[in-house]
C-alpha cells in the first residue's frame, strides 16, 4: 500500500525556523496533490499549504509570507519551510497526498501521515 512519513518537527523559539519533510512510498503511480494540514488542541484540522503537480502553491492566509511549500516529484517528497514561527503555529502537522496507485489507476485516493508535533515557545 501507501505510506506517508513526516519528519522535522520539534520545539523552536518564536521567530525561529523549521523545515518539515514528508515522503510517500509504496505502490504509487502518480501524485496529484501534496500538502500540509495542522491541528492545534481543541481546534479543527486546517489546511496550511498545498501544491498541485505543475501548479501554483496555495497557502492559508495565516502563513502567507512565512511558510513555503515545495515538492520533489522524483522523490515523492513534499517540504514545508516555516520561518518567523509564532506560538499560534503550535500544532500537530499532517502530510497529505492525493494520488493514484498502480492497483487503482482510475481512482484518486487520499492519504495521511501520522503527524509531527511543532511547538513554538520560549
Amino acid at each position: 500500500q501507501v505510506q506517508l512519513v513526516e519528519s522535522g518537527g520539534g520545539l523552536v523559539q518564536p521567530g525561529g525556523s523549521l523545515r518539515l519533510s514528508c515522503t510517500a512510498s509504496g505502490s504509487i503511480f502518480s501524485i496529484s496533490v501534496m500538502g500540509w494540514f495542522r491541528q492545534a488542541p481543541g481546534k479543527q484540522r486546517e489546511l496550511v499549504a498545498r501544491i498541485i503537480d505543475g501548479g501554483t502553491p496555495t497557502y492559508a492566509d495565516s502563513v502567507k509570507g512565512r511558510f513555503t511549500i515545495s515538492r520533489d516529484n522524483a522523490k515523492n517528497t513534499v517540504y514545508l519551510q516555516m520561518n518567523s514561527l509564532k506560538p499560534e503555529d503550535t500544532a500537530v502537522y499532517y502530510c497529505n497526498a492525493v494520488l493514484r496507485t498502480h492497483q487503482s489507476l482510475g481512482t484518486l485516493s487520499n492519504y495521511w501521515g501520522p503527524g509531527t508535533q511543532v511547538t513554538v515557545s520560549s
